[in-house]
């Protein structure tokens, strides 16, 4: 118990000196940079004084007149003169416009049949008339007026110069001061002599504790217009481009009653208390650190219970809270210092140790998340503001849905505050009327058919999700609805023909195994059998030789079965190089119906080759196509009706090569002529002939590594292969 509250004290502790610390050295670098000077005399403040007092010199001095004679100085131009006459616009227009603003009062007037009223508003306007007419016909009338502005400018200077003397005065009995315009050395002081032989005299290093001299250093000559008075106009200024040399200085016998010497004593004071609060303010930050690191504070409050919590937050939404302390608390560190008033400043010292504290926890929360932020990008899609951007995507991700449920939602925002506006102003309800069942009536049909229809929908959904297929939805218009019950009638018609689909592979996939089972059962048994009677010692050489002869002729049956059946395989994958070359597929037809030339004789089949006159080539792996050429060929003898004819056509349509094999089957063909190009599937159902039902999956599969199609066409007994390959560029 004891170790756990020396930790709590530790912590209040460190708390406590780093905010001091923290607190202190950003005021004294934003807040009080004035007291790192030397001297009152350089600070800003002082210079405001020291032009205050240049301005209190050349508006009751320099450039001060007896008000009489100001007034008597006052000159007028023909300038302007037309610029006070047309100042609003010439005659005609300030006629109309003063019209223009009685005529609405003199009809008031004479409505309510008040004719002393009418008369006054009548009186008034044709004086003013009268008068703006006189400022067009005579110029001594407008200068006269003109005059009287300019009396009574001068009247309203002299009355605000008044209020600021007392305030010269105060300034006169602490600076001393020595000037004199170098162009006609007139001289402005408040010394007893103005001999300039006595200014060293009274201005000098012993007896004044600040002094000035114009020139010297950074300071050129005085130039009265840089410190016009702020209260005088250009007009009552005189010899405005003038320099001056001289002199100005305080005293140190200056009386310490007078406020700008009190702003001086203030001042040191002030300069030592900053130093010591800054001096200490560090220190405080310094052990602060240290006493940090030794209760490992960070760590502490990084592994708190509360991080969990805290953590659950979004980043975005924990900024705020994060913000908000942090912005009190730097006000309250800019305001806190105030060295005269020491009980408001420990009372909000308390109030920013306990914003300072939250916003340094919160901090310490929060970084490793911010450094989460730029390392994984995941992250940011958990942000608030990332969620709503996402919800406001989504909303527009079909434009035309988006932009009608915003005007929706706009339309009854607008409505509810229209039935707002009722309440406060009645009047509105003329327009409220009109426009509810013009606009919110049909809206609410609208709404309430399109969410009936919409209802029908989900229900076939939900029909078709549990497999049942309820009729097709209608496609009322060209909303969204309508698009949705369009995608989803389009939805279940899929889902039926998968089913088939489904359905047809299951079946293919039970006689694919029934007639791998077969094809490789038949040789191995013979085999077997045959391997058996071999054992017999009573057998003669010449059965012997038959039953050799017999395991032979399975075996390699069975082997031509097996590499069929990988090579399809290989096939199907895709895994399998293709060496391309150019290739004579006219000449590559005739290789390969050579090969087949014996078994043509021998056969009742009579085969009609038709080829071009010219070379055909084709950039093909020969090997391959040689291969497809000779499984056709060897389908048309083994599954042609005997006795009939088989036609082979080669012909160039365009940018490809066309190949065509026409046969009559022996065999009752299906009309799903797609399932002759599966594994295993014969047109002689009954699969007494030697063929392994790979002939056509093989050669499909080799062509479309080509980029080529083949294509089967079956018209009751004739069997029609068609090979399509593209030519190279001519």
């Amino acid at each position: 118990m004891d170790t756990k509250w020396k930790n709590r004290a530790a912590m209040i502790v460190w708390l406590i000196l780093f905010t001091y610390g923290v607190s202190g050295v950003f005021a004294a670098l934003v807040n009080d940079r004035e007291y790192t000077k030397q001297s009152y005399f350089k600070t800003i403040q002082f210079e405001e004084r020291v032009s205050q007092l240049i301005e209190y010199i050349q508006a009751f001095e320099v450039s001060y007149q007896p008000k009489e004679e100001m007034k008597k100085s006052i000159t007028i131009t023909n300038e302007e003169v037309e610029e006070y006459r047309y100042q609003y616009g010439d005659l005609a227009e300030q006629i109309t416009s003063i019209e223009q603003q009685y005529e609405e009062n003199i009809q008031n007037a004479q409505d309510s049949n008040d004719k002393n009223i009418m008369d006054i508003y009548r009186n008034e306007r044709d004086t003013k008339i009268k008068d703006i007419t006189k400022n067009f016909e005579s110029d001594e009338y407008v200068k006269e007026k003109i005059l009287k502005e300019k009396e009574q400018q001068i009247d309203e200077y002299y009355k605000d110069l008044e209020t600021h003397r007392e305030d010269y005065l105060t300034y006169q009995k602490v600076f001393t001061y020595y000037l004199k315009n170098i162009s006609t050395d007139e001289i402005y002081t408040n010394l007893p002599s103005e001999e300039s032989q006595s200014v060293d005299k009274y201005i000098n290093n012993k007896t004044m504790a600040f002094i000035r001299s114009y020139p010297m250093g950074n300071h050129n000559y005085l130039n009265m217009w840089e410190h016009q008075f702020s209260l005088s106009n250009d007009e009552f200024i005189t010899d405005s481009n003038a320099l001056y040399e001289g002199k100005i200085s305080i005293s140190k016998d200056a009386p310490k009653s007078n406020y700008i010497m009190g702003e001086y004593y203030e001042y040191q004071e002030q300069r030592k208390l900053f130093w010591i609060f800054t001096i200490g303010a560090v220190i405080a930050l310094v052990v602060s650190v240290l006493i940090g690191k030794k209760i490992r504070i960070v760590n502490r409050i990084a592994s708190s219970k509360w991080k969990a919590y805290y953590d659950r937050i979004p980043f975005d939404v924990a900024l705020i809270p994060f913000g908000v302390t942090a912005v009190i608390s730097l006000f309250l560190m800019l305001d806190i210092y105030d060295y005269s008033m020491l009980r408001e400043m420990i009372n909000l010292f308390i109030l920013l140790i306990l914003f300072f504290g939250v916003t340094v926890i919160q901090g310490i929360l929060m970084y490793p998340r911010l450094i989460s932020l730029f390392t994984n990008k995941e992250i940011w899609k958990t942000l608030l503001i990332a969620q709503f951007v996402k919800i406001i995507r989504d909303a527009f991700l079909n434009r035309k849905v988006g932009t009608q449920v915003f005007i929706i939602l706009t339309l009854v925002f607008l409505f509810g505050v229209g039935t707002i506006l009722i309440i406060i102003e009645p009047l509105f309800l003329l327009l409220y009327v009109p426009a509810f069942f013009i606009v919110v009536v049909p809206l609410f049909f609208l709404i309430v058919k399109r969410t009936g229809y919409f209802n029908e929908i989900i229900k076939n959904t939900h029909a078709l999700a549990n497999g049942h297929f309820e009729p097709d939805l209608k496609i009322v218009g060209k909303s969204v609805f309508a698009k949705l019950a369009e995608d989803i009638n389009r939805m279940k018609q899929g889902v039926k023909v998968s089913q088939k689909a489904q359905a047809k592979s299951e079946r293919l996939k039970t006689e694919l195994i029934t007639n791998v089972s077969h094809d490789l059962r038949t040789p191995l048994t013979s085999i077997i059998t045959y391997s058996e009677l071999l054992k017999n010692p009573e057998l003669t050489e010449d059965e012997r030789s038959t039953y050799l002869e017999v395991i032979d002729r399975k075996s390699k049956r069975l082997k031509v079965l097996i590499d069929d059946l990988f090579e399809a395989s290989k096939m199907a994958s895709g895994n399998i190089e293709l060496i391309k070359v150019k290739v004579d597929i006219v000449q590559l037809l005739q290789q390969a119906l050579a090969e087949y030339n014996e078994t043509i004789q021998d056969s009742t089949i009579q085969f009609r080759v038709i080829n071009p006159d010219q070379p055909v080539y084709a950039i093909v792996d020969g090997q391959k196509l040689w291969r497809v050429f000779d499984n056709l060929i060897g389908n048309i003898l083994k599954y042609s009706l005997e006795n009939t004819r088989a036609y082979i056509n080669v012909k160039v349509e365009k940018e490809h090569v066309m190949i065509t094999f026409k046969n009559i089957s022996k065999y009752e063909l299906n009309d799903d002529v797609d399932e002759l190009f599966d594994r295993f599937k014969r047109g002689d159902e009954s699969r007494n002939t030697d063929g392994s039902g790979l002939g056509l999956a093989i050669a499909k599969s080799i062509i479309d590594l080509h980029e080529g199609a083949l294509d089967i066409d079956v018209d009751g007994d004739l069997f029609k292969v068609t090979l399509k390959l593209e030519l190279p560029n001519r």
